[in-house]
């Protein structure tokens, strides 16, 4: 733990931004965590972007970790009250120390992300983060929770993580009373952009329609 260099600054809002959340333009990806029944406070709303960003990032260097930051808004439903993120955006983190089995954000790191965040994403914050697990599977090491917890520690900060070689991912989510399962891991809902059809390609995930949702159905796509 000596070695780990890192400083986020916590989030400068206090409360969540008053918004819709943008189901109508949004196809919805469940683990079998969340078929189970296990619910979330928090919804995850990727736009196809970021997850493109991200995927791309997790494949270039299969046999190391990468990982990088999550950034877009934390918003609460003006109906509902019901709390989400929209991740608008996954930037790489530069400057790191990896190997095949970890990953360590330095201190250029952090400065070169948040440069990045006030120069082209203004108004928005670190919603969370990610990183991979080249081979071994999605889940949160010991490492994994002790950063997140540490650094990441807003209820409604999330953690990617993706296994490159058997296109596969997650989200791990904080339940209510802020406990972190560091294996139970959460789909997303993907957010439409330019290219009229899902773009999301994790075989751990099922596809979940709008109308079929409602009835509590899944099926592949």
């Amino acid at each position: 733990m000596s070695a780990l260099r890192i400083h986020i600054s916590p989030p400068e809002s206090p409360t969540p931004q008053p918004a819709t959340l943008p189901l109508d333009n949004a196809r919805r990806w469940v683990s079998s965590y969340e078929k189970a029944g296990a619910g979330v406070p928090v919804s995850v709303f990727v736009t196809q972007s970021a997850y493109i960003h991200a995927v791309v990032h997790a494949a270039s260097e299969p046999d190391y970790e990468v990982g990088g930051v999550l950034v877009g808004k934390w918003c609460a439903d003006t109906e509902t009250g019901q709390q989400f993120i929209v991740v608008a955006a996954a930037l790489p983190a530069r400057f790191t120390r990896q190997g095949s089995v970890y990953l360590t954000f330095t201190q250029d790191s952090l400065v070169d992300l948040h440069a990045k965040i006030d120069g082209l994403f203004s108004g928005k914050k670190i919603v969370g983060w990610y990183h991979t697990h080249p081979r071994m599977g999605v889940f949160l090491s010991y490492y994994d929770t002790w950063l997140h917890e540490h650094f990441f520690p807003e209820p409604w900060q999330v953690a990617l993580v993706i296994e490159p070689h058997t296109s596969v991912g997650g989200f791990f989510i904080r339940q209510v009373d802020g406990e972190l399962d560091s294996r139970q891991y959460y789909g997303f809902y993907e957010l439409d952009g330019n290219f009229n059809r899902s773009i999301v390609h994790w075989n751990n995930l099922q596809r979940v329609s709008t109308a079929v949702e409602e009835k509590g159905e899944t099926h592949n796509e």
